[in-house]
């Protein structure tokens, strides 16, 4: 072989291993600050997110604005940080929700919820949401470790909102 194709094989090697490294690094800040895929363990969201489902969750929305209510965000549990959870966001700092008669109510006006069924749920007894925190609970309501459980979520726990269910294909879409 001549030394000019011996450089050539030698620069083609480099340029697809300098691809391969910035590939590396580009998906590994993508999936640390700006996008990450979660699996959805259990079924506390249904009927929004199924069990195995897998979802994409942008990670940079909180960082330019607050949740909304009705948002399904991911976080940190309060009570096992190293385990993720995902819940929608019902009440805010300095509102009161209580749950009676079936319906959620923040500061006395039920709240409309159309992603979730119509289900018996136990009462809940008025509770104010202290500053920096919110009230989240799954969709699931009777089958949820929520808010109602383990209280007001700190928003220092939030990793971001979820907005795309991946798998399985048949459910491929935006959360709402």
């Amino acid at each position: 072989m001549s030394q000019e194709h011996e450089r050539e094989k030698d620069t083609l090697w480099k340029d697809i291993l300098e691809a391969v490294i910035l590939a590396v690094i580009l998906a590994a800040v993508i999936r640390i600050w700006i996008l990450e895929p979660f699996y959805i363990p259990s079924p506390s969201m249904e009927p929004t997110l199924y069990r195995e489902d897998r979802i994409i969750v942008n990670k940079v929305t909180y960082r330019f604005r607050s949740p909304q209510r009705g948002d399904v965000i991911v976080f940190k549990y309060p009570l096992d940080p190293r385990r993720n959870f995902v819940k929608r966001v019902i009440a805010f700092e300095g509102e009161t929700i209580e749950i009676r008669n079936n319906y959620v109510y923040i500061n006395g006006q039920r709240l409309d919820e159309p992603y979730i069924p119509r289900v018996m749920v136990s009462d809940f007894e008025p509770v104010r949401v202290p500053k920096d925190h919110l009230f989240v609970m799954g969709d699931n309501r009777n089958n949820s470790d929520d808010s109602r459980v383990w209280g007001p979520l700190n928003k220092k726990y939030l990793v971001g909102k979820t907005v795309l269910i991946y798998w399985p294909p048949d459910r491929l879409g935006g959360v709402k």
